[in-house]
């Protein structure tokens, strides 16, 4: 009974680790580079190239991040953080933003009046799918969301399989 108790614990505590984990090591095992202007998300591997998707971001000018609200997707060098089914769109990757070099770029607007003194960083970005049926706004390169970055359904289910906590990502303009 002992051992058996054991196991289980032992089994969840994989399993807990694994998946559902917020923080996790870095992985280099896979680098995604996120090319604003192609609208491309793209994945490597240690072999080189493994995939590229369509995505959208927030506004349609597709400028950097400045301030919360402002429905930009930010640029810069990220990591994932955590990974969920999400409710509403299909799979969910956060995203360590704002980390340092973001804040760092934050301060310096604000310290060169390009920015509110009182202005906030805003936070929360992440890799997620569409609304369920709405994969066309994909196709149609409809920017949505309030700053993150959004796949159809189906592609997002497959990076959100092969992709781990602690993956590289670099989003450029």
């Amino acid at each position: 009974m002992k051992k058996d108790l054991t196991v289980v614990l032992l089994l969840l505590f994989i399993i807990n680790t694994s998946f559902f984990n917020s923080s996790g090591p870095a992985s280099d095992a896979y680098y995604i580079v996120i090319k604003k202007h192609a609208y491309e998300l793209i994945v490597y591997d240690a072999k080189g190239w493994l995939a590229t998707y369509p995505v959208v971001f927030g506004n349609k000018d597709l400028k950097d991040k400045m301030v919360e609200g402002d429905r930009e997707t930010p640029e810069g060098n990220f990591r994932i953080t955590s990974k969920r089914i999400h409710n509403k769109w299909c799979r969910m990757m956060m995203l360590d933003f704002p980390n340092a070099e973001s804040i760092q770029k934050f301060n310096m607007r604000k310290q060169r009046g390009i920015i509110p003194a009182n202005a906030k960083i805003g936070g929360g970005v992440g890799i997620h799918g569409t609304w369920p049926h709405e994969d066309f706004a994909i196709d149609r390169y409809d920017n949505w969301t309030q700053g993150c970055i959004s796949m159809k359904n189906a592609d997002v289910i497959e990076l959100f399989n092969i992709i781990p906590v602690g993956t590289r990502v670099s989003i450029q303009k």
